[in-house]
């Protein structure tokens, strides 16, 4: 017995202090702050709101920078190679979820992890942009919210603001496959309502200018989706459209706001609000994102800029 004695003490002390390591453990593991990467294409209205309406959620949720959780904000300035650093930067300091916002942002991480949480938001369609396999089941580790515009809708408010136009001029940037995306579906909803198109590519900011000029002398309208490029430099696409007197039909309300004449589109604060709900399920693990849909806003918003339509002519139909 003096010798069992001993040896059941000493595993009892072994056990007691086991047990204050996983206590130990398991409390600084409570402490340690969540380190949430984010990466933005350029800066915008659009993807700014988007950015606050995430950041906003994440602290209503009870996650708040600084306190539980740390935000490492990185702005690409609109350049891919930038996205691709910015990309390896939040990987290497491996972050607990990272958060993308527009298609080549979420495209840099996308290709370079196939671990970390990625959450998306301003994708117009992830599954075309090979983000996921399926946009209603994306079966890696990316999910989010997509910003597809109600294209059909722009095109009625289009034909109610400007009854006589007969050739649309479709102002896009030819390397983002979202805005691909939207005009063939503006296309459509032309064909349907009898309109003729023309393409108005551009493949850097400085074309901007000479194309809309371009397109003013061929076109009774200009449509524009929510490209980065154009939205970036709305103020130029406004600035030369209004002074032809042609009326610009945009993707969403930050457009409208720089001198675009009127959309019907969603808010990019909600959809950023909305994306931070599936992050929390994320961060808590509940979910994981090869399991959670991509999800839409289901609200949209007309704006009109009455200043435009008064340079313009337009008299707003009372039924707007």
């Amino acid at each position: 017995m003096k010798k069992i004695i001993p040896a059941l003490s000493a595993l009892l002390a072994i056990s007691l202090l086991s047990g204050c390591t996983k206590a130990n453990k398991s409390k600084g593991s409570e402490g340690k702050k969540l380190k949430i990467g984010i990466i933005q294409l350029v800066e915008h209205p659009a993807l700014d709101k988007n950015f606050q309406g995430f950041v906003d959620g994440l602290a209503e949720a009870g996650y708040k920078d600084g306190e539980n959780i740390v935000i490492d904000y990185q702005n690409a300035q609109g350049e891919q190679a930038n996205c691709v650093t910015i990309a390896e930067k939040l990987i290497n300091d491996r972050d607990d979820l990272i958060f993308a916002i527009a298609t080549p942002a979420a495209q840099a991480v996308a290709n370079l992890t196939k671990d970390i949480p990625i959450i998306i938001s301003s994708v117009t369609d992830p599954e075309s942009a090979k983000l996921v396999n399926k946009n209603t089941a994306p079966g890696v580790n990316v999910t989010g919210t997509s910003d597809l515009t109600p294209c059909e809708a722009q095109m009625d408010l289009l034909r109610k603001l400007v009854p006589n136009a007969k050739t649309v001029g479709m102002v896009y940037c030819s390397s983002e496959q979202n805005s691909y995306f939207q005009v063939a579906l503006a296309k459509a909803a032309c064909d349907k309502l009898g309109l003729k198109y023309v393409d108005g590519t551009v493949s850097n900011s400085n074309e901007i200018q000479q194309v809309v000029t371009h397109l003013c002398g061929k076109v009774d309208v200009i449509y524009t989706p929510t490209d980065n490029m154009i939205a970036a430099g709305m103020a130029t696409v406004a600035q030369v459209a209004n002074e032809f007197k042609i009326p610009t039909i945009v993707g969403e309300e930050g457009m409208v706001a720089s001198g675009g004449l009127a959309t019907y589109g969603i808010n990019y604060y909600e959809l950023g609000k909305q994306t931070a709900k599936m992050a929390v399920q994320i961060l808590k693990g509940e979910k994981k994102p090869a399991e959670m849909p991509i999800q839409y806003l289901e609200k949209c918003d007309l704006s009109i800029n009455q200043e435009t339509a008064e340079i313009l002519g337009i008299k707003i139909p009372e039924n707007l």
